[in-house]
């Protein structure tokens, strides 16, 4: 395997582009195709069998064109079809959004109460508790589904008073009454649309409360995979983007330059078909 390679990332759709974000500001020689699952989301919805075909033919794509590690940009896949990856394709080092995220809430939380939002799979999976209590056992984690929160971001409604309402009725349970007797200290954004939404998220909590999102700590471990297996590519100059999606062009150019910070230009997205 070449270290010219580009890494492969996929997601149901454009929420993990904040991915994206943060591997394009980490490792700016390399290449990275992206692939936004955009015909078939949510995932969050899904049941965990349908959930992990449709993990297992985005990466089988990407791989095709030849990448030398594959991002799960996608929490619920994650959650549910990592180790289906892993056994499916078992050239390729693959990495979830999941273990970083935990790790990040594990350092940020001084109590060790921790509040978990996510779509209702991931939730349900309890993908997040099990990894949180791998590294601290004694932590108290509590999981919220907050499926609207994948519309609102989606639609490119992050602020108002609309979003702050929903928010409210999603999260005043968690921080104003506390659940269980339990008022977290840290709160982690599960799913990778939710950055989107963090002005509005911290409106509601208020400011004392951590937010970890794994955008960033994902980007570390990618790096460091890359760097353990001698592929880190370290040329002079800017690595490239490419976009693929199973629909709609426009709409993933539209709403995939709000979530990556920068425009995409039309050429760079091709539209394919799993």
């Amino acid at each position: 395997m070449t270290t010219t390679l580009p890494i492969g990332m996929f997601d149901s759709g454009v929420g993990g582009l904040t991915v994206l974000k943060a591997l394009r500001h980490r490792l700016p020689c390399e290449d990275i195709l992206y692939l936004g699952d955009t015909a078939r989301l949510p995932y969050g919805t899904k049941s965990p069998e349908t959930v992990t075909r449709y993990a297992v033919q985005a990466s089988g794509k990407l791989i095709e064109r030849g990448v030398k590690l594959l991002v799960v940009a996608c929490n619920t896949a994650t959650s549910v079809a990592l180790d289906a990856l892993r056994e499916a394709y078992p050239g390729i080092p693959v990495i979830g959004v999941v273990q970083p995220g935990a790790q990040a809430s594990c350092r940020a939380s001084a109590s060790g109460s921790i509040a978990v939002i996510a779509t209702e799979s991931t939730i349900r999976g309890n993908a997040y508790q099990k990894a949180i209590h791998a590294i601290r056992p004694t932590a108290n984690v509590i999981g919220k589904p907050c499926p609207l929160f994948v519309s609102l971001a989606e639609e490119g409604w992050l602020d108002g008073e609309l979003v702050e309402g929903i928010a409210a009725r999603y999260l005043s349970s968690l921080f104003e009454d506390g659940e269980a007797g339990i008022r977290p200290d840290c709160l982690v954004l599960g799913c990778t649309h939710f950055p989107l939404l963090a002005g509005a998220i911290r409106n509601v909590i208020g400011p004392e409360i951590a937010i970890v999102d794994s955008a960033e700590t994902t980007s570390l471990a990618v790096e460091e995979e890359l760097t353990a297996r001698g592929l880190l590519r370290t040329a002079p100059g800017c690595g490239g983007t490419r976009f693929l999606t199973t629909d709609d062009v426009p709409r993933f150019v539209r709403t995939g330059s709000l979530f990556l910070g920068m425009n995409i230009a039309p050429e760079d997205v091709e539209l394919v078909d799993l």
